[in-house]
């Protein structure tokens, strides 16, 4: 197996609304606020007309992606015998992931994304991780882990108790790990423990600008790149507008973003990004390559509604 993803188990609920909705309901715009309440988030989703309901969660979204270039997959992430756990998992298989989990009736429901989506194409999310939250290190197989080239993880299942000694079981098995830092929100709670893994664990770290200053407190893009330069490490940078950087020990690669695209939807962005990335880098593409081909299949996603080719 090329690569295995280990991640939270979502399904992804998207709904079109105006800025006023996101203000109205207390919402910062482009960001993940989770609800820890099942009832606050069936209310939010009760005041909406669905667009589209797909199986998602980053990292899942990024390993259909690098199926559908070809490569061998699988992934690990917690749902519950419910039928939105049975949508995710046919979602997987229809996409010829292999999935190493077997579902069970579980106290919490399948997780659930609602993405709300404004006129200007961003995405604001509100998580009710539900089951997938609660995944440990009985659910990661070490089988799997062992048999993959690479594990690739998500900042946005770390977690203190159970997530965090998942994580553990994964890096410390793994042949090499790649994690993406999923949401400026994930690195502002768990900064000190995300400069670990970046500085000591992972052998790809992915983020946007956004997430890579604030990790590491720079106050410029070139402070970014120095610290980068420094860890003798694949750091891969996605610069919006700007396109995207990778840097490796003392390579820095640039690529531009496509242009003239018709930008539905900026959901999954991130995601397809890293899968061309990751698909680049596991058939041994040159770093430019890579980046041409994460930039080519973000540019796909982006002018479509949802996070799935």
């Amino acid at each position: 197996m090329k690569i295995l993803g280990i991640g939270n188990a979502i399904v992804d609920v998207i709904c079109k609304v105006d800025d006023n909705f996101i203000t109205k309901n207390n919402l910062t715009k482009s960001t993940m606020k989770l609800i820890f309440d099942e009832n606050e988030f069936k209310n939010l989703l009760s005041n909406l007309k669905i667009e589209k309901t797909i199986s998602g969660g980053s990292v899942a979204n990024s390993i259909v992606g690098i199926s559908q270039l070809g490569n061998n997959t699988g992934f690990i992430g917690k749902i519950s015998d419910d039928e939105f756990g049975s949508k995710y998992e046919e979602g997987l298989k229809k996409e010829n992931v292999e999935y190493f989990y077997s579902k069970k009736r579980e106290l919490l429901p399948t997780g659930t994304c609602l993405i709300l989506v404004t006129p200007d194409s961003e995405r604001t999310m509100c998580t009710f991780l539900g089951t997938a939250g609660k995944i440990n290190e009985n659910d990661v197989s070490l089988d799997a882990i062992q048999k993959s080239e690479m594990v690739f993880l998500e900042g946005y299942l770390w977690d203190e108790g159970d997530p965090k000694k998942a994580f553990d079981k994964a890096i410390s098995n793994a042949k090499r790990v790649a994690m993406s830092l999923s949401d400026l929100f994930c690195v502002d709670r768990h900064k000190p423990n995300f400069l670990n893994l970046v500085k000591n664990k992972l052998d790809i770290t992915f983020a946007n600008e956004q997430e890579i200053t604030s990790l590491i407190g720079a106050k410029n893009f070139n402070e970014v790149i120095n610290f980068s330069k420094q860890l003798n490490k694949l750091v891969v940078v996605t610069r919006g507008e700007k396109g995207a950087i990778a840097v490796n020990g003392q390579e820095v690669i640039e690529t531009d973003v496509q242009k003239n695209l018709r930008i539905v939807d900026l959901t999954g962005a991130g995601d397809l990004f890293a899968a061309g990335f990751l698909h680049g880098y596991l058939n041994k593409l040159t770093t430019r390559e890579c980046l041409e081909k994460g930039t080519e299949m973000s540019s796909i996603i982006i002018q479509q509604i949802g996070a799935r080719i």
